[in-house]
């Protein structure tokens, strides 16, 4: 094309230009597109669907305001691997999560599988999933999996990330608890280890003020049962 263009247009066989570039060790860099999102975009919904849950996290209920979203972890190597997790809004517990070292749509997928596997019996009709407009929540795979489920849809609206704060607050905490140990992780192994270790300690052992002195999985034991685990006098604090 720019030999096109000079004064006196030169007219050259494109391999001939290549033979001569390599002749001259001559590179032209080219920024390829990255394949798992152009395959996602590819298989995009047309409509975005709407913010139903309108930030009312905590009014439902347990089980039914699911949030999920999805965060990149650095490695020590310069490289990265990412994280998917699925949170009920109202007891705070993690009930599913996913690590990959890629960003291809089957890890989120695999997220929910494993909800369905191990929660799908406290699920309803009336469970709402949240999300934000990542390419993942608006493929049709993932599309079609909340509707095989009859979950209900709901989108944070384009650059609103407090539409989704619970979800972003959790990951906020959690790189903050345990950032001295990621920077240490190398390898994909060794950062699965520590993201499994911190998922079993938030859930079932740390405790916060805002869940009436419980774990997660304490408090919703708590809200499905009206049994306070801790001793008789400390139950000020719940709701």
């Amino acid at each position: 094309m720019a030999l096109l263009h000079f004064d006196k247009p030169i007219i050259m066989n494109l391999k001939k230009i290549r033979r001569l570039m390599r002749k001259y060790g001559l590179i032209c860099p080219i920024r390829r597109a990255d394949p798992y999102r152009k395959m996602l975009r590819e298989n995009l919904l047309d409509k975005t669907p709407p913010n139903v849950l309108d930030r009312r996290f905590r009014e439902f209920g347990p089980r039914r305001v699911l949030l999920t979203d999805i965060t990149y972890i650095p490695l020590r190597n310069g490289q990265f691997c990412y994280l998917s997790t699925i949170k009920d809004a109202y007891t705070k517990e993690i009930l599913s999560y996913q690590i990959s070292p890629n960003l291809k749509e089957q890890f989120v997928l695999d997220t929910f599988r494993r909800l369905i596997l191990i929660h799908g019996r406290e699920l309803t009709k009336e469970t709402l999933v949240h999300s934000d407009q990542g390419v993942h929540y608006r493929a049709k795979k993932f599309d079609e999996m909340m509707g095989d489920h009859n979950f209900i849809r709901s989108m944070s609206r384009k650059a609103t990330c407090w539409d989704n704060a619970p979800q972003e607050s959790f990951y906020g905490h959690m790189k903050d608890e345990i950032g001295n140990k990621i920077i240490k992780c190398s390898t994909f192994q060794q950062i699965s280890k520590v993201i499994i270790d911190y998922m079993k300690y938030y859930n079932y052992h740390r405790y916060q003020w805002d869940l009436a002195k419980l774990s997660p999985a304490e408090y919703y034991e708590y809200s499905t049962t009206g049994i306070y685990p801790l001793p008789k006098g400390n139950n000020k604090n719940q709701e």
